[in-house]
């Protein structure tokens, strides 16, 4: 019985009867309906029920009322519901009676003591019965697959080794290197002028890489303002300021999950953000911009500069720190 003693009685009289009501509702109206009690054995059944009965192994009623439902229910999820107080209101169930939608329900004492859990069968042969909405889900989900195929294809590289072209030896040395570096995690740094090929490069080492499948995103820190290199590359919550997306926006982190991050211009990129990338690069996360939760990536970095990176440290415009990091197979 549902009492709170917070209500008149009048109150707790129609409380009561709503509680009633429901139930029979639910009873009535329901495939089928089942109790358990706090040690989670079956202590009840409606008639509706009693009908799954062969099907699940049973020929008479006491075989399964009274025992653990675990053992008489295959993927029964009441121990969830009675270890944390909380409904499945909506869920699939498959066991030897069929697949149905249930909903489990957990039953309080006055004090508010999780004391039996309440199951309802909705629908038996839901793929009759749930058809729209399965065939809706059905198509959403071919239409993200869709989308992810289709941002795979505009991320990919452009170029492979055969676009990188030069016969001499100093060519063929930079090739094998990069052959090489392509089999590795670890982080690439290209080093030349500018017009001697290092995105080519870059691309071309994704390419060859195992992360070929996966994105290539990059990013040029000469083209992006100071101000919005740490959104470009972190990304932004869902209302971090005003006029940000309601929705969020991704990063190029995010982007690159799985695969290549391109870094173009390495040596334009100002202190400010050094610091935030080095962290980023230590921990494996990353934090959006106005968000308090961390989230984890996994990139493989390439960094091209035009510039004297060593030059750029010893007079204190570029993090030591960073550049170890990055220079690891230059």
């Amino acid at each position: 019985m549902i009492r709170d003693d917070r209500l008149p009685r009048d109150a707790q009289s129609i409380l009561e009867l709503a509680a009633r009501s429901m139930f029979e509702l639910f009873a009535n109206a329901s495939e089928g309906m089942m109790l358990v009690d706090r040690n989670a054995r079956v202590v009840w059944i409606n008639d509706q029920y009693r009908r799954f009965l062969p099907a699940l192994g049973f020929q008479r009623e006491e075989d399964f009322v009274g025992h653990p439902v675990s053992s008489v229910v295959q993927n029964t999820q009441m121990h969830q519901v009675l270890a944390t107080g909380k409904p499945i209101l909506i869920d699939l169930l498959t066991n030897k009676a069929g697949t149905f939608v249930v909903s489990r329900i957990p039953l309080r004492d006055d004090a508010g003591e999780v004391i039996g859990v309440l199951g309802i069968v909705l629908f038996d042969h839901p793929e009759t019965t749930l058809q729209p909405l399965i065939s809706k889900f059905a198509r959403l989900e071919q239409d993200l697959s869709d989308a992810r195929r289709e941002l795979a294809s505009q991320r990919r590289t452009k170029y492979t080794f055969a676009s990188f072209v030069g016969s001499s030896a100093a060519a063929l040395e930079v090739k094998r290197q990069a052959r090489r570096a392509a089999q590795s995690s670890s982080p690439v740094l290209l080093l030349g002028e500018t017009g001697t090929g290092k995105e080519l490069l870059a691309h071309a080492i994704h390419a060859a890489s195992p992360r070929a499948g996966r994105p290539f995103v990059s990013v040029n820190m000469a083209a992006v303002p100071d101000t919005l290199l740490e959104a470009e590359f972190f990304g932004v919550a869902p209302g971090a300021y005003t006029g940000a997306d309601k929705k969020g926006r991704d990063g190029k982190f995010k982007l690159a999950d799985g695969g290549t991050l391109f870094l173009d211009e390495l040596g334009d990129m100002p202190m400010s953000v050094q610091v935030k990338l080095l962290r980023a690069l230590q921990e494996g996360e990353i934090e959006p911009l106005g968000s308090n939760k961390l989230v984890s990536f996994d990139v493989r970095v390439v960094a091209a500069t035009s510039r004297d990176l060593q030059q750029m440290v010893r007079d204190g415009s570029f993090r030591e720190d960073l550049y170890y990091r990055l220079n690891v197979l230059p």
